[in-house]
């Protein structure tokens, strides 16, 4: 546990820091800001401007992106499939990542709220505030400008943590990893901010990785939880709609909890990506 935590708390900040180096080398045109931005998260969540063609890589702040949360997001999915691979029995059998990689999801999270705040730092710098960084009005301002994304994250590292090592005992790792999977669509955020840096966003592949963002995402955080409640009524001999009644009550309630900003920001994605590609503009609404 406290190993595996380290070992996240220096590996991220540490990706983090050698990845803006190198952009540096690689691209010293780009701004300080570009290089945080494309290499800790892309959130660009809201239309500046009302440019017309924005695609929908633009509204996935709520998603994350960059390359070091592009990393995480593979590690955390490839940890899924093992886990998942790896449990024949969904309910009793256990496999070691489901409990260590939780670990590393907790340095991530905390890592990511901080470099949120520097996005939103350097944004708002940007944009002429005067705030100093780290200041009590610049934290406020990012807490509230970023309320929605800092909830989610408190939310895994406070509630689901506790949950995921203690209170489940030693049932349920096939779910853990089936949440990991979770993180699928994310390398394709990624993708889409590294083709609007390199001024690719009227592109083929900026509309193909649109779609396979729409397609990954619906599959992997919103199919995924009926998924899981039909690998336990097959493991349990139960019709799928008996299954809320045959587990626990903090199971569902988690469960609604996870899905329904999914719910939500899926139907952002559609929105926009349907305005996108009809070629009329969808108006947008701050979040």
């Amino acid at each position: 546990m406290w190993q595996t935590l380290a070992i996240g708390s220096v590996f991220f900040p540490g990706l983090f820091a050698l990845s803006v180096r190198s952009l540096a080398w690689i691209a010293p045109a780009w701004r300080l800001k570009d290089r945080i931005v494309l290499s800790g998260r892309y959130q660009l969540a809201r239309q500046e401007g009302g440019m017309p063609g924005l695609s929908i890589q633009r509204y996935l702040g709520m998603n994350g992106g960059g390359l070091v949360s592009s990393i995480q997001a593979t590690m955390a999915t490839l940890s899924g499939i093992i886990v998942i691979f790896n449990c024949n029995d969904v309910v009793h059998d256990r496999h070691w990542v489901a409990q260590e990689y939780i670990w590393i999801v907790v340095a991530y999270m905390t890592y990511d709220i901080y470099i949120m705040y520097l996005c939103h730092w350097h944004k708002s710098a940007e944009k002429g505030a005067t705030d100093r960084k780290h200041s009590l009005d610049s934290v406020k301002s990012f807490l509230w400008r970023e309320r929605l994304m800092v909830t989610h994250h408190l939310f895994i590292i406070i509630v689901l943590t506790p949950v995921a090592v203690h209170l489940r005992g030693e049932l349920g790792d096939f779910f853990v990893g089936c949440i990991y999977t979770a993180e699928l669509s994310t390398p394709f955020v990624s993708l889409g901010k590294v083709l609007m840096q390199l001024k690719m966003q009227d592109s083929f592949l900026h509309k193909v990785n649109g779609v396979l963002i729409l397609v990954t995402f619906f599959l992997c955080r919103i199919l995924l939880f009926p998924f899981m409640y039909w690998a336990y009524a097959r493991h349990s001999g139960l019709p799928i709609y008996k299954v809320p009644f045959h587990i626990p009550l903090h199971c569902n309630v988690t469960n609604a909890l996870l899905i329904a900003p999914q719910l939500y920001w899926f139907a952002l994605l559609c929105r926009k990506a349907a305005g996108l590609y009809s070629g009329s503009p969808v108006p947008d609404r701050a979040r």
